[in-house]
């Protein structure tokens, strides 16, 4: 897992590495755009308009609800992803902090419509990912969901299809969501597959 400064270093071309392996239909990003045109989509079709986007990055999904007058706050562990996401979302409430040591202090008792988290969960452990979920779902309001896109599978056995079919190219390093995996603690969780190798979480709250 790259470390904080990794992401520094990548940052400025992150959306770009993004693009390209999203455009070629090849994982890791395969599905890209999908997954957040379907985080997109359940916020729209809600009345909820406070926003709490965990690990956003440069802030792609997290700018068009900003530009369409929601409320939102972001957390991510990179110094140079926030400038880059200050930059266009001038009055976000956005926190540098590590989202695998928990919320930060400065979000006690603030509960959001929606927390969101995309690319960014398969960097938990599945024990740590169980916990941080039950953590989040404490600080939604009523009716709130939780919308997680990643690099997911329906089940283990196509997660081990995905690894064959990409070879030298497969992270060892990330631990990604299974819905399977997931319904074992979450059993009303919905998954809908977006691509080969991605896909979106509903947790309702």
């Amino acid at each position: 897992m790259l470390g904080s400064k990794g992401f520094d270093l990548w940052a400025d071309g992150y959306d770009k590495s993004v693009n390209l392996s999203e455009e070629a239909d090849e994982y890791p990003f395969a599905g890209y755009k999908k997954v957040l045109a379907g985080i997109y989509g359940i916020i729209k079709s809600g009345n909820g308009k406070k926003i709490l986007d965990v690990g956003f990055g440069t802030g792609v999904l997290s700018k068009k609800l900003y530009d369409e007058k929601y409320l939102v706050y972001g957390i991510d562990f990179s110094g140079r992803m926030i400038e880059i996401a200050k930059q266009k979302m001038p009055d976000a409430v956005l926190i540098q902090h590590d989202f695998s040591q928990g919320l930060p202090p400065e979000l006690a008792g603030e509960t959001f419509d929606y927390i969101i988290c995309t690319y960014a969960i398969h960097h938990l452990e599945d024990v740590q990912k169980v916990n941080t979920l039950r953590e989040w779902m404490e600080h939604l309001t009523e009716g709130g969901k939780i919308l997680v896109g990643d690099v997911a599978f329906e089940t283990l056995d196509e997660m081990e299809c995905c690894k064959v079919r990409s070879g030298e190219e497969w992270d060892e390093d990330e631990s990604y969501p299974v819905a399977e995996v997931l319904k074992q603690e979450f059993p009303s969780l919905q998954f809908q597959k977006m691509s080969f190798c991605s896909g979106v979480f509903s947790f309702s709250g």
